[in-house]
């Protein structure tokens, strides 16, 4: 390893100080020998920049190795490791052989970057957003800002911060100011940088049972005890989720839309849950995955906005109202959370595509995003009515069809004798993709039903694949 390439996990949110963890980490890496006798470690300034951290943390660490003889200091050269160290070093048992990390968890989406029906998270893009988002692009490129194409702020523009968080404001009643908004690489990377940051090895969190595959891997990758909590006809049952539970860290919930189920959390629970969260100190991560598409009514007001302890941590994305290959999302986090959310994006990947964002920020502030959306309710709630009309005209036998008031996709519970795994298998082969329900279960009896999606997808082609469907069933 070149040692001006080194970079040293720092847990802010730990019981270990952060000069401490520099401290073992270099320790380590000398002992390993990824820094070999003789080698040069980085100047103090540089490593502390790399990881986010005040120099003086480095110092000190640097101190403590030239005490304990693990490295020397050459008069206008720098530090460097002791020659003196033997070959091979003598490593304690756990840096010799340290045990094996678990693989890492399986998300099981088979299929899900094809445009075959009925995948999900397939958007549309009609003529007029793509005649604006060329205009945009144009213009930016035309008259380009010099902030747009270097490094920039890891949190994401200013500018396009202050824009989510007047929209939040006004559209999903979202108490925020743009300083508490994180723009990330979409909704997966805002909930990963969460977890990081708020999650050590062993910690308990609930998660609704059934629920999203990807949290469910994403917790189990930062080493979260899952504590399933079911769901029912009003969200997730917080009082189950108190009785196996009370200590929980966190909370991940979709008051809005469940996933997969698409209930609406009660508000009786809501408020149920928000007191939990403050009498346990807990934190609700809150996936506001789709509810800009609503169908029937004014959309649902956020959990976070009646979170009056500040408790709540409200992440949304731009993949599925703009389209998946932006990859933006956002974050809106307390202010507690704000710097180590911040420190750890900027160990990750920096910054978001500032290019991208000056696109999006002129997409919202010129009216242009909210003329998209009332385009899409219309386009997707007629997508949703044809493929209701295409399952009852060619498989009203062996489905039942739930309608939904919002999303982009529907639930199909099978009839008795049927599993989702064996006609989701069956449906491929026809060139179908049914997404099975019952493995997003962990401990509640699963049920026997296929989501499909209909946004993104054409009637037509949406009729022909109800019909491959049944042939599969046949």
């Amino acid at each position: 390893m070149e040692a001006d390439l080194l970079l040293i996990p720092i847990d802010r949110a730990g019981p270990v100080p952060v000069l401490r963890q520099v401290y073992l980490g270099l320790r380590r890496a000398i002992l390993s020998g990824d820094i070999p006798a003789g080698g040069r470690l980085p100047p103090t300034r540089a490593l502390a920049a790399r990881l986010g951290i005040a120099r003086n943390s480095v110092v000190a660490a640097y101190e403590q190795l030239l005490a304990e003889g693990f490295i020397e200091g050459r008069v206008g050269a720098g530090s460097f490791v002791s020659r003196d160290l033997p070959e091979p070093l003598d490593l304690p048992p756990p840096l010799m052989a340290p045990a094996a990390p678990p693989p890492p968890p399986v998300v099981p989406h088979a299929g899900q970057y094809g445009a075959a029906p009925f995948n999900t998270g397939r958007c549309t893009l009609d003529d007029r957003t793509l005649q604006v988002w060329r205009s945009l692009t144009a213009r930016r490129l035309a008259r380009p800002d010099p902030a747009l194409l270097g490094y920039a702020d890891p949190s994401g523009s200013a500018a396009l911060r202050g824009a989510v968080a007047r929209y939040l404001r006004a559209a999903r009643a979202v108490r925020c100011e743009p300083e508490q908004v994180v723009v990330t690489a979409g909704a997966q990377q805002a909930i990963d940088l969460v977890l990081r940051v708020l999650l050590r090895p062993g910690d308990a969190a609930w998660f609704e049972d059934p629920g999203y595959p990807a949290v469910r891997a994403a917790l189990a990758a930062a080493g979260a005890r899952i504590v399933p909590v079911p769901v029912d006809a009003q969200g997730m049952d917080v009082s189950a989720g108190i009785a196996a539970a009370p200590e929980a860290r966190l909370a991940y919930v979709t008051p809005s839309s469940q996933y997969p189920l698409g209930v609406v959390l009660s508000m009786a629970r809501r408020m149920e849950l928000l007191a939990w969260a403050h009498r346990a100190g807990a934190w609700l991560l809150e996936d506001d995955y789709d509810s800009e598409f609503r169908y029937a009514g004014r959309p649902l007001a956020s959990l976070q906005g009646i979170d009056a302890a500040g408790r709540v941590i409200y992440v949304g994305t731009f993949s599925k109202v703009l389209f998946p290959g932006l990859r933006l999302g956002y974050a809106v986090l307390p202010p507690a959370l704000l710097e180590g959310v911040r420190s750890t994006r900027l160990l990750s990947d920096w910054h978001p595509a500032a290019l991208q964002e000056g696109v999006v920020t002129d997409f919202i502030e010129e009216g242009h995003f909210a003329q998209h959306l009332r385009r899409m309710r219309q386009h997707y709630r007629g997508a949703r009515d044809a493929l209701v009309a295409a399952l009852r005209e060619h498989l009203p036998e062996m489905l039942e069809v739930e309608v939904p008031d919002q999303g982009m996709k529907l639930l199909a519970r099978l009839r008795p004798g049927l599993t989702d795994q064996a006609v989701a298998e069956a449906a491929a082969r026809r060139g179908v993709i049914a997404r099975p329900v019952s493995p997003m279960f962990l401990a509640a009896p699963p049920i026997q039903a296929l989501m499909l999606g209909f946004s993104g997808h054409e009637p037509g082609r949406m009729r022909w694949a109800a019909r491959e469907l049944a042939r599969a069933l046949a």
